[in-house]
């Protein structure tokens, strides 16, 4: 139970106050608290200090995302997040963010969804592993039984590979994206796996231990 009373009192904190596994659900299934849509020209993301969705930035380009956009719940990608990638010491210090796909039109953020998961991209954004989950909308007609990245056709991985190889670039500046690492449900399930252990390790003193 979330016991940090300047974020309980009122609403659960998205990122703090929510279990990242639905009780009940088979395995492989994660919740996602959804900051994006695809029609969003937008960055918004979640202020970590109050709980709220707030507008980071509009976006430079005319590049949309391919998939709903957000992060699942009580994960943190630090030291455990990047021992497992080969080409990054450290990683980018937020909440580990989820891809998921959808048939029918989401048209609103701020809510929650279970997503099945299915694979990742291992992104390493200015040195730093920055990865992205994939996900499928969980009972969705269309996607609902796909259970790894091999039963998504080739081109929903390669748009998401595509938006965010691209969507910080800018005229005359060089980014270093890297987005080349695309992996399949065992080890996207071994990511979330070591997010959640570097978010006990970090943030763990928030959780209410039972005797």
């Amino acid at each position: 139970m979330y016991t940090d009373e300047p974020f309980s009192a009122y609403r659960r904190h998205p990122w703090h106050g929510l279990e990242p596994i639905p009780e009940g659900v088979e395995p492989g299934i994660v919740r996602a608290y959804i900051e994006m849509l695809p029609s969003d020209t937008v960055k918004y993301e979640l202020d970590k200090s109050t709980g709220f969705l707030v507008v980071d930035r509009p976006q430079r380009t005319t590049a949309t995302p391919p998939a709903l956009y957000g992060f699942i719940p009580r994960t943190y990608c630090a030291e455990e997040v990047a021992a497992r990638c080969a080409h990054a010491d450290v990683a980018d210090g937020d909440p580990l963010d989820i891809c998921i796909f959808s048939e029918r039109l989401i048209t609103r953020a701020d809510i929650l969804l279970n997503a099945r998961v299915v694979g990742g991209i291992q992104m390493i954004d200015e040195g730093e592993a920055d990865d992205k989950i994939i996900a499928v909308l969980e009972g969705d007609n269309i996607w609902g039984e796909v259970n790894d990245i091999s039963d998504l056709p080739p081109i929903k991985t390669e748009r998401l590979q595509h938006y965010f190889s691209t969507y910080k670039m800018i005229p005359g500046k060089n980014v270093e994206i890297r987005v080349d690492g695309v992996y399949g449900r065992e080890e996207a399930l071994k990511v979330i796996a070591a997010s959640q252990q570097d978010y006990q390790n970090h943030y763990g003193h928030l959780l209410q231990t039972s005797e």
